[in-house]
């Protein structure tokens, strides 16, 4: 097993953020904590304290897996599409739209 010296999350939460479509202000008034906190977090700047990253993963209903896939050696070979977190807060009419596309590019194959 690998030894992990340096955890850098930044990048993967702003990528998360920004697919469930918030702004730096939406999350920090979700976690309660200042803009600048979350800017230092997704610079890497700063490391997010345990009750803001629990926060976080409450917000986007997510798991700290999808955080630290690329660190966990249980996590090896599985990729996490952030294009798709947000389904689940989709309206219905905008689900059934997705759901079909899928059915019919999958029939193409």
């Amino acid at each position: 097993m690998r030894k992990v010296n340096n955890i850098k999350i930044g990048e993967k939460l702003q990528r998360i953020r920004k697919s469930y479509g918030y702004t730096q202000e939406r999350l920090a008034e979700e976690v309660d904590c200042s803009v600048r906190y979350i800017s230092d977090i997704e610079q890497n700047r700063s490391n997010p304290s345990y009750e803001v990253l629990v926060s976080i993963c409450n917000v986007f209903k997510i798991g700290m897996n999808e955080i630290f896939v690329e660190y966990l050696e249980i996590c090896k070979n599985k990729h996490i599409d952030y294009n798709i977190l947000g389904f689940q807060d989709l309206r219905l009419e905008d689900k059934k739209t997705v759901e079909y596309l899928i059915a019919f590019f999958n029939s193409e194959k």
